[in-house]
């Protein structure tokens, strides 16, 4: 039956798609109709989570390994979606083109760190790690460095990173949740919370694998459509990634005519000029960072752990690679066209009085009543709220300094900034849940088997019965959700700055040892753990003193990038002592040496499979 099923992916997921984009199509004859936009996001909000949740439900296991590696049968295509869909999370669906519209080329950071971190996974640590065969990341570590105490800290540094990124990823979900249902980001949290739950607790990594390939689907047309409608609009030529050029062209014109004294972008740095926001030095450390940080990403590697083989790993790494930049190749787009629009529709409104403040774009409110765009310092919740705070500050025109929308809400927003019907404002919202969802449901299960089964397991109850087990991992994986949500309501803060610290604290604490751990056969346990504590150490040290202690930032380095400080300490560290201590047993070494060999099956037998 399971052969059947894989078999005939092509034709499900095909069938999957049609349904849904019929779906959107109904949708939109129902609004021409006269249905609510209320009732258009609930119905996307339903519809969407509870098909996840149906996957989950029909994916539900009770073998252990099908649980944690979705029993290693995962053909390459499959798993290339479904590691685009766990790796393109909030940040990438509805921060990174926030941050291309707030920052212009300076967030480009975002976008060449994040790509060129696949290079590094595929030609340094992904091929390897699944020919090594194991389940988790700590359990290489345990392996390759000898002991528990090396799968410890392994697990603790993975707990910390993958909980910050959870953080994010919540956040974003909350927001989508407060625009589409019109409740608050915190209950918005939770509501995804459940949607999430339902899909990892009860089939695991078989279910979430088969749940992302889904998720890419509608998240890839939720990205992909409002930006082709717009750029056929505006340009006659429904290619954004080709066309955009033009609109830059447009932008600069209008920061050129208005950017004067008394114009409405007077003030405004250029949107083409580089290192307006960040100097030379944060922009490229922003890069390293998330580069090194995607190769050491544990819900990221684990993804590859899935495949048949360890030809299957390779490729699964190449399409992903594709998978995710069409997404990437497309939010330069996105901030090009949502600046114009606002630049052309939004700006340069008189502020004079409220019936010319209520005649702004309806979108504005809609936004400002969940405190995602000020006009004038204030939440634009009506135009008397407005009204007020304008004529405080004596301005009468709508500049640039005086309106405001959160990065994060870009995305979302640019379907009603362009006027386009609220239906496609609904499926990129979907997208976007999708996105967050998908990368979620990634980050729980990649701290919950490594605390049952690293953990628990391995350390406390080697005799763990297959049903312990699971029950302890779902257990597990409701504990670290809720904690998770928690965190993201009581320390909030921007989608990219969370996920920009957890790629730090990965790229340090993680990816030295692991680099080392298949290209240096001298590496050895002690200058591991010491490599571990000292990279981990610094990055956190750096972060949390420069974020919460009031230390001053060394050499001006942006806490986003503390891994900059953390990496070379880690390697340096690794190095240093590993060659200061006894060197790996000759069988180790020799491991090693055979497990860079390109070609060959799995070298370890998959021992905890049931």
């Amino acid at each position: 039956m399971r052969d059947a099923f894989i078999a005939n992916l092509g034709r499900i997921y095909a069938l999957y798609t049609g349904t849904f984009l019929v779906f959107v199509v109904v949708l939109a004859v129902l609004e021409q109709m006269g249905l609510p936009p209320t009732v258009i996001g609930y119905a996307f909000v339903i519809l969407t989570i509870a098909v996840y949740a149906g996957i989950g439900i029909l994916s539900r296991t009770a073998q252990v390994s099908e649980y944690y590696v979705a029993g290693r049968r995962v053909p390459a295509l499959y798993n290339g979606m479904a590691t685009a869909a766990d790796w393109m999370s909030a940040a990438s669906f509805i921060g990174m083109a926030g941050s291309l519209y707030a920052q212009g080329y300076d967030g480009l950071a975002f976008i060449l760190g994040w790509t060129g971190g696949y290079v590094l996974v595929a030609v340094l640590i992904a091929p390897y790690l699944r020919k090594f065969g194991a389940y988790t990341v700590p359990d290489f570590l345990a392996a390759r460095y000898g002991g528990n105490l090396a799968r410890l800290i392994g697990v603790i540094i993975l707990v910390c990173c993958s909980l910050v990124y959870l953080m994010g990823q919540l956040t974003g979900t909350g927001i989508i949740a407060s625009r589409l249902l019109g409740v608050s980001v915190q209950v918005g949290i939770f509501l995804g919370l459940a949607g999430i739950l339902v899909c990892s607790m009860l089939g695991g990594m078989r279910a979430v694998t088969w749940t992302q390939v889904a998720q890419y689907i509608v998240l890839i047309i939720a990205y992909l459509l409002p930006v082709v409608i717009l750029s056929a609009q505006l340009t006659g030529v429904p290619l954004p990634q080709l066309m955009y050029g033009q609109v830059l062209q447009k932008i600069t014109a209008i920061e050129a005519a208005n950017s004067g004294a008394g114009g409405f972008l007077e003030g405004i740095k250029p949107h083409v000029t580089p290192f307006n926001v960040r100097d030379p030095l944060n922009f490229f450390a922003l890069i390293l960072c998330l580069m090194v940080g995607t190769a050491a990403l544990p819900h990221v590697i684990m993804r590859f752990f899935t495949t048949p083989s360890v030809r299957e790993a390779r490729k699964s790494v190449g399409w992903s690679l594709l998978f995710i930049f069409i997404l990437y190749f497309t939010a330069p787009a996105y901030a090009a066209f949502a600046k114009l629009e606002v630049f052309q529709n939004v700006l340069g409104r008189s502020l004079e009085d409220a019936s010319a403040i209520a005649a702004l774009p309806s979108w504005i409110f809609s936004y400002g009543q969940a405190g995602l765009v000020t006009v004038c310092g204030t939440a634009a919740t009506s135009a008397d709220a407005v009204l007020a705070a304008c004529q405080a500050k004596g301005v009468t025109v709508l500049n640039f300094a005086n309106f405001s929308i959160h990065p994060d809400t870009v995305v979302i927003a640019t379907p009603e900034i362009a006027g386009l019907p609220y239906v496609i404002a609904g499926l990129v919202a979907a997208g976007g849940l999708a996105a967050a969802l998908s990368t979620a449901d990634g980050l729980l299960l990649a701290i919950a088997n490594a605390l049952s089964h690293d953990v628990y397991y391995q350390m406390i109850d080697h005799t763990a019965s297959t049903r312990r087990r699971l029950v302890v991992a779902r257990i597990l994986l409701v504990g670290v959700a809720l904690l998770g949500a928690w965190m993201a309501i009581t320390a909030p803060a921007g989608i990219l700055i969370f996920v920009s610290w957890a790629f730090s604290l990965a790229a340090a604490g993680l990816f030295p040892v692991l680099v080392l751990g298949v290209w240096w056969k001298r590496a050895n346990t002690p200058g591991a753990l010491a490599g571990m504590i000292a990279g981990f150490g610094m990055t956190a040290f750096y972060l949390v003193g420069t974020q919460y202690m009031g230390m001053s930032p060394w050499f001006g380095v942006s806490n986003i990038s503390a891994g900059l400080f953390g990496i070379p300490v880690g390697f340096a560290v690794c190095w240093i002592v590993s060659l200061m201590t006894s060197p790996p047993s000759r069988e180790m070494q020799a491991f090693i040496e055979a497990l860079r060999v390109p070609r060959g099956g799995v070298m370890v037998a998959d021992k905890h499979a049931d």
